[in-house]
């Protein structure tokens, strides 16, 4: 019996693993007669913008029945970053560049994943945006190489090789929680938050900002004045909408039950911008909440409210 519950258990394990790694890894989708770009980011819960910086498409490309696109990641930075308005951001001008040729077949997303970058990153250092498209022989700026451990970078580029083969022609399944949690703290009542007294947990990983738990249905407010840029659901988030302010910093309220506002929309302090929602993993009233300068994320608390 204890043989048996060993051997269950392994291959409970394996099958865990399996869908860790293809859940993660970016993915491939043969397009379907009717598909638009909008209807394929609605199925694979990512945005417009990723997918044209995935595929190297610009906004006036057709998509074709039977072309196989490259699904990315979902990614919530290059999210924010793809979705915003480039001319208040600026890049850090400590980072080391080297220059990179275009090669054929290569894409804005496939460079700064090659060369440890995010997209907006990548845009920023160049000064493109969201609809650029880039071209064979076109000289862009990276980050100068780090050398790493050529065994490891082997084997995961092995294991990105095999996961990126398979063609779907389905949706990704919901993705397990990759968030490292730190202290949960009080609200501290001199800083405004987009909810009120809420209790507080710095999260790190694929997410760096903090949980607020509040009350069931709570209204979430604005903090800062800005554009929403994005309304919609992402992948591991639920249902989101992004702010950018005039300074170019972006809000992003993310696990949100209802959303009262619309993209193009200009917001101010107070202003209701949906309400509280469940977390799917730890079933609490409790949303998200990030803030990104120059497709960074920065502390929440710190950054400026009005």
């Amino acid at each position: 019996m204890r043989k048996y519950l060993n051997t269950k258990k392994i291959i409970l394990t394996i099958i865990f693993m399996s869908s860790f790694f293809i859940l993660f890894a970016e993915s491939k989708y043969k397009v379907q007669k009717g598909d638009t770009l909008y209807s394929i980011s609605k199925k694979f819960q990512i945005t417009v913008q990723e997918l044209r910086a995935a595929n190297n498409l610009s906004e006036n490309d057709v998509l074709k029945a039977d072309t196989v696109l490259i699904i990315p990641n979902a990614d919530i930075a290059n999210a924010v970053s793809l979705t915003s308005d480039t001319k208040n951001q600026k890049v850090d001008k400590n980072i080391k560049t080297s220059v990179h040729v275009v090669q054929k077949g290569e894409t804005l997303y496939r460079i700064a994943k090659n060369n440890n970058m995010t997209v907006s990153e990548l845009l920023l250092l160049n000064n493109l945006d969201s609809n650029s498209v880039i071209k064979v022989g076109q000289k862009l700026k990276v980050r100068e190489a780090v050398k790493i451990d050529s065994t490891a970078n082997i084997s995961k580029k092995s294991n990105n090789e095999n996961s990126s083969k398979s063609v779907t022609t389905q949706e990704l399944s919901p993705a397990p929680d990759t968030r490292t949690y730190g202290t949960t703290l009080n609200a501290d009542s001199s800083t405004v938050w987009p909810i009120k007294n809420p209790k507080i947990t710095y999260v790190k990983g694929k997410v760096s900002g903090v949980q607020l738990v509040g009350q069931k249905n709570e209204t979430v407010k604005c903090i800062m004045a800005g554009t929403v840029m994005y309304v919609g659901i992402y992948r591991g988030f639920g249902q989101v909408l992004f702010v950018q302010s005039k300074t170019g910093l972006i809000y992003a309220y993310t696990g949100l039950g209802s959303i009262d506002v619309k993209k193009g929309e200009y917001v101010v302090s107070g202003d209701k911008l949906g309400t509280v929602g469940i977390d799917s993993i730890s079933n609490k009233n409790q949303i998200t909440f990030m803030v990104f300068q120059n497709g960074q994320p920065i502390d929440p608390a710190k950054a400026p409210r009005n």
